[in-house]
């Protein structure tokens, strides 16, 4: 699962508020479809710089992680190591881009967990659910180090 932290959650958020307002969302396109928006927030570049880049290579985003190899030089391979730089796996961006990661999946209400990968109204909900995740995941890490941290003080 993604590494929780601050950047990918408002990442996460800010790509979902940009999704809902986009009229260019389209799951085929590699800079408007899920992943590139987010991937948009995480490198500044543009839908057009990230698609461009994609099309260099060959398939989709769960193609692109499956050829990835973060020293081929290969420039989409750069898109992916600066996700995979602020908390993403390989197996997280192929979820994002397909709204499928079941430990997500499991904290949606069970009438909502066939969400459709084509669907901008899914793709936002997808995103939120995951920044909510990663939240919690956070907030779990914190109340731990200030456990720790006061374990460790008292002694």
């Amino acid at each position: 699962m993604a590494r929780a932290n601050q950047k990918l959650i408002n990442a996460l958020r800010q790509a979902a508020i940009k999704i809902n307002a986009s009229d260019k969302y389209q799951w085929g396109h590699m800079g408007y479809c899920n992943c590139g928006f987010v991937a948009q927030e995480l490198t500044q570049k543009s839908a057009a710089e990230i698609h461009q880049l994609a099309m260099q290579g060959r398939g989709d985003w769960n193609d692109q992680c499956t050829d990835y190899c973060e020293t081929s030089g290969m420039p989409f391979d750069e898109v992916i190591s600066q996700l995979t730089s602020n908390g993403l796996s390989l197996e997280d961006i192929k979820a994002i881009e397909n709204l499928s990661h079941p430990e997500v999946l499991e904290t949606l209400p069970i009438e909502r967990r066939n969400l459709e990968r084509n669907n901008k109204r899914d793709a936002i909900f997808y995103l939120n659910s995951l920044a909510d995740y990663l939240e919690a995941e956070l907030m779990v890490q914190s109340e731990l180090t200030n456990s720790i941290t006061s374990e460790l003080t008292l002694k």
